[in-house]
Parts: C-alpha cells; structure tokens; sequence
C-alpha cells in the first residue's frame, strides 16, 4: 500500500501539471498512467499535428519561393521522412514531461486506477495489483474518439484524429465528416500533401464555434486552395468499396448525394473518458459530458476531483485541463483557487490559422450588448506583406457605450500567437481607447490589434474609414 497526499490518474496535460504543482507545494504525488506519459495531447492529438502541419506550411512556402526571389526545384513532401521528424519532436516532449516529473520527486505508476472507495485507488498492471491512499484523487483521464450512431462509420478502416497520424503512405483522396479544429486542420495538412480532400459538415459553417466573419473567410481561403467543403450536409451513411469508402448524404439544398474516396477520416467530436473508473462505488454519477464538478473542480464527494476532459465542465482543450488541474491541487491543498472560464482562447491550426478569445459578435448581442466592431487586414500590415503572408483579418468586438472589448477573433499568420494580448484585453475588460494608446513595436503582426481597435472607433489611420450609412 501506497499513502499519499496526492493521487491523480491521467497524465495528459491536466494530470501531469497538476502533478508538478502539487509537488512544487511540497505535497507527496503518485501519477497513475495506462499509456503514456503527455496523455492525447503530446502523443497523438496537439503536438504531433502541429509537427506535421508545420512540414506542410514548409512545402507550401517552398512552392512560392519565387515569389521571394528564390530558385529551387521541384518541391514534394517527403511523407516517411515527415513522419519520422513528427515522431522526434513527439518522443523529445515525452522524456522531457517524464524528466520534470522525475526531477519534482513524482511518483509514476503504469496501470489502469479504480476508485476503490472515497480516499482509495487499486492499480492494475502486468506487475499485479497496488493500493493507494490519498488525501485528495484528481481525476484526469481525459476523452476519447466519439462513436456516432451513423451506418458504416463503426469500420476499423475508418481513419480518427489518432490513427491518421500513423499513415504510412497517403491516399490520393479523403473525405472528413466534421469541420472543427481536428476536422480543418487535417483538411489543410492532407491537401498540402497533394491529397484530393473534401469536408462534409452539417451545420451552415465550418469552424462552427469560430465568429462568423472568421468562419466565413477561414471556409474561402480553404475552397480557394483547392479543399472542396459541403455544409448544411448530413451523413447519412458509409459503406466501404474497393477502392475506399461512399458516403451517402443529404442536405436540405441539394438532396441526396454520394462521395467516394480513398480513405475516410471521422472528426466528429470527443467523449469523455468515465467508463472503469469506479464511480460508482463513490456514489459518482457522470453525465455525457462527463464528471459534474463545482468552479474548484471538486466532485460531489469531497476530496474527489475531475479536470480536463472527463470534467463536465469547460471546454475541451490541453490548456484548460492544465488551468483547471492547477486549481484542483490548490484547492485540495487549502488555497482558495477557483476556475474563471470568461476568457477561454481558442485555436484551429489550420493552413491559414484562426483563433478567438471572448465573445463572437453574435453573442455579444445575445449577451446584450449594443455592440461594435473593427477589422483590419493582415494585407494592410507591414510585416506581413514584407513577409508575404497577407491573408486574413483581425476583428475586434466591444460594447458601443464603454467601448470595453469583448472578443478578438483572427485568422491569419500566427493567429495562434496574436490572440494571446486578445486573451488579456478581454480578461483585463481594457477599453478600445487604452488598447489604441498601448504603443505596440513595429513592424510587427501585432500591430493589427490597435489598428482594429481604431476601426472599430471609426478613426482608422492605415486604412480607408468605412462609410456612414445614411
């Protein structure tokens, strides 16, 4: 038997950072993990994409080199070799996670944990089973591809977010059902590649979470590469051929249709991970979304946590499972720390980025608000043009009477990068005046946000002022 002050199961981007803030308050920990160390995030979901996504900015770049005085020939990704560099920088992030936990004095387990009883976890692994003890369980076991009750898409064959990174050769087409981060991001990746890629979404818009004007900018610059997109378009079926998949369809516009292609990927959503964990035995009923918690990441049984994606609470990503595995460890070790979910930023890597922070537009106005908006061009921005890297847009959103901003949405180069000062004017509730009076370092992208900010008061300097309407 183990006693602990601290257990936590999972060691994904929630489990392992609360692990080491844990000890970092001088706390004794046990991380229990079945698979990996870095959980999806490092292993098949954020880092590896990103590695591969960056190969394919890279081959797209090369193709323009002309464009910048630069001769080469012919340009072609290298897939096995893509592959191998995605592999490094995944395996480089794993021993790093797994050197920090070390050096924190961590104590990692492999295994799959079992809530026992309320203080109570049973390990089991090839070596037998353990018992642990502790003060406080964090629950951090994170989400899993979501099965969908659609004919034909249960096929092994059938490609996920995880799967897909394995590829050893590519296929000349693919077809993905669903249009969100993971969905538009392999959509870039794959077209990139040279592959014929079509994306099926139900709903009137692809990136359906992004702000309409981004959405709507983000699904043009997508066809204009060369990705064919179907909105408002419902699978209605699959069904594998000699050659790949057809999926049968239907949308409200165009009726009944079919799509064949080599290989098919499924980017629906995620389900939580609540399954065989012994909930039960505590008396913790989850929902579909996963694990009620209160604004501490407390379960409704004291001294029992739940962070990151098997948390009904929050929104699926790796940083909010850290922020919210920080909270549980302060909370269980008696400092007053409490979730704020206000100001979440959001990103979807794709080739162009986009990225938001705050409210949309539209529920700026469903919140009440008389609102306000600016949008500057990225083809109005010095470095981007020096850097030839122009498409896009920053869009400010912020109340008509305070002028407090209440949402930063972009796409562009470096999106990912740019909503981090949208993150802060928001949380921090500046106003368009203080954000237009903060001296921003030029020549720089960020340079777009005040830029914004002078658009929305109706004073643009880089850009021509829009037209009152009469």
């Amino acid at each position: 038997m183990i006693e602990t002050n601290i257990a936590i199961v999972g060691a994904g981007p929630g489990g392992y950072v609360a692990a080491l803030r844990a000890a970092q308050l001088g706390a004794s920990v046990v991380l229990v993990e079945r698979t990996a160390v870095g959980g999806v995030c490092l292993n098949e979901g954020c880092i590896p994409t990103k590695a591969l996504l960056r190969s394919a900015e890279v081959v797209e770049l090369a193709r323009r080199a002309s464009e910048f005085g630069v001769r080469v020939g012919e340009v072609a990704l290298d897939w096995p070799a893509v592959q191998a560099r995605k592999n490094e920088v995944r395996n480089k992030l794993v021993r790093s996670v797994s050197t920090l936990l070390k050096g924190a004095g961590v104590n990692v387990l492999a295994g799959e944990a079992r809530l026992a009883r309320s203080h109570t976890l049973v390990i089991s692994s090839s070596q037998g089973q353990e018992t642990i003890v502790a003060d406080s369980i964090i629950l951090a076991t994170g989400s899993r591809h979501l099965d969908v009750p659609i004919p034909g898409l249960d096929d092994p064959g059938i490609l996920t977010s995880g799967s897909i990174l394995e590829l050893e050769t590519l296929p000349e087409s693919l077809g993905i059902i669903g249009s969100g981060a993971i969905g538009t991001e392999f959509a870039s990746l794959m077209n990139a590649a040279g592959v014929k890629v079509t994306l099926v979404e139900m709903l009137p818009r692809i990136a359906p979470l992004m702000d309409d004007t981004i959405s709507d900018l983000l699904a043009r610059s997508l066809r204009r590469s060369g990705i064919e997109i179907r909105t408002g378009t419902r699978v209605t079926s699959v069904e594998r051929t000699d050659s790949g998949f057809r999926l049968h369809m239907h949308s409200d516009k165009e009726g009944d249709s079919s799509l064949e292609v080599g290989a098919l990927l499924s980017a629906i959503g995620r389900a939580p991970n609540t399954e065989n964990l012994g909930l039960e035995a505590v008396g913790i009923q989850p929902t579909r979304k996963g694990i009620l918690v209160d604004d501490c990441m407390q379960t409704s049984v004291p001294g029992i946590y739940a962070v990151g994606d098997c948390a009904a609470e929050g929104a699926m990503l790796a940083h909010v499972a850290s922020a919210q595995g920080i909270v549980a460890v302060e909370h269980a070790l008696g400092l007053p720390a409490r979730m704020d979910y206000r100001v979440v930023p959001s990103c979807i890597f794709s080739l162009p980025e986009v990225a938001a922070a705050g409210l949309t537009e539209a529920q700026a106005r469903e919140a009440g608000h008389e609102v306000i908006t600016g949008m500057y061009p990225m083809a109005a921005n010095g470095k981007a043009l020096a850097y030839g890297d122009t498409e896009g847009v920053v869009k400010l959103v912020a109340d008509a009477s305070t002028h407090a901003v209440l949402g930063m949405h972009v796409m562009g180069p470096h999106a990912s990068d740019l909503i981090l000062e949208g993150t802060l004017l928001c949380s921090m509730e500046y106003t368009l005046e203080e954000l237009v009076h903060t001296i921003h370092s030029h020549p720089t992208l960020g340079e777009t946000i005040p830029e914004a900010a002078l658009a929305a008061l109706e004073r643009p300097l880089h850009i021509a002022a829009r037209r009152r309407r009469q």
